[in-house]
């Protein structure tokens, strides 16, 4: 019997580390595909712009759990146009300021944030047919995934493509400020950014961003064709 997912069912999880070129990736995977797209961490960027526009103390595990349950979030999942609100208001630009940057990896780390995104996601997610990025989406969000990348890149290669992205930021301090997040999200004691068995590693150092979509196209259509014989 042939259990190949079909598109309108199919779950693709990208993992990987920041600047690795998952955003742009997975949305190029879902508009090629007539998919839908999630950025989890730019719902986890929301709620730490929520804490730092009331004034709670990010550094404050106990501070931050009190109160997750307060922000309104809603995230948009078409791929060529993402949208993600805060409390009714767009905050696509504003989370990606220098100091949310700064605030999402410990607001990240709270269990209680967690779990009420983890829910959240599962609840975008449904039945499928959509390309799915973050940090620990093959390892918690969705582990039954029938596609799973985790994408990396040299962290210089990775410093250089999110420096362009903010206007030519200084290299060195964008590099840090990666590497540091990765450690952050690496070690964490709740669903720390892994690579799970069975996800195919894509190191983006040396390729262009259509090679990396053609790499996960060739996923895509090997997991939703009929398998020979059926």
């Amino acid at each position: 019997m042939n259990t190949a997912p079909n598109l309108a069912s199919l779950v693709v999880a990208v993992d990987g580390t920041s600047g690795s070129g998952k955003s742009s990736t997975c949305r190029a995977v879902a508009s090629r595909f007539g998919l839908r797209y999630l950025d989890t961490g730019a719902m986890y960027r929301a709620v730490a712009l929520w804490m730092l526009r009331n004034g709670v103390d990010v550094g404050d595990s106990a501070a931050v759990a009190a109160r997750v349950g307060e922000p309104r979030l809603a995230t948009g999942t078409d791929p060529s146009a993402p949208t993600i609100t805060v409390d009714g208001v767009d905050a696509s630009v504003e989370i990606r300021s220098d100091e949310v940057n700064a605030a999402v990896s410990p607001v990240s780390a709270v269990p209680e944030v967690r779990r009420r995104l983890l829910e959240e996601q599962r609840a975008i997610i449904g039945g499928g047919g959509i390309v799915v990025e973050g940090r620990d989406i093959a390892s918690v969000v969705w582990p039954q995934a029938a596609v799973k990348v985790y994408l990396t890149a040299d962290p210089a290669a990775r410093a250089a493509r999110r420096a362009a992205e903010n206007g030519g930021a200084d290299l060195t301090a964008t590099q840090e400020s990666l590497l540091a997040r990765d450690r952050i999200d690496s070690g964490r004691a709740v669903a720390p950014l892994t690579m799970v068995e069975g996800a195919a590693h894509i190191d983006s150092t040396d390729l262009t961003l259509e090679q990396v979509v053609d790499h996960i196209a060739e996923l895509i259509d090997e997991r939703t064709s009929a398998s020979a014989g059926a």
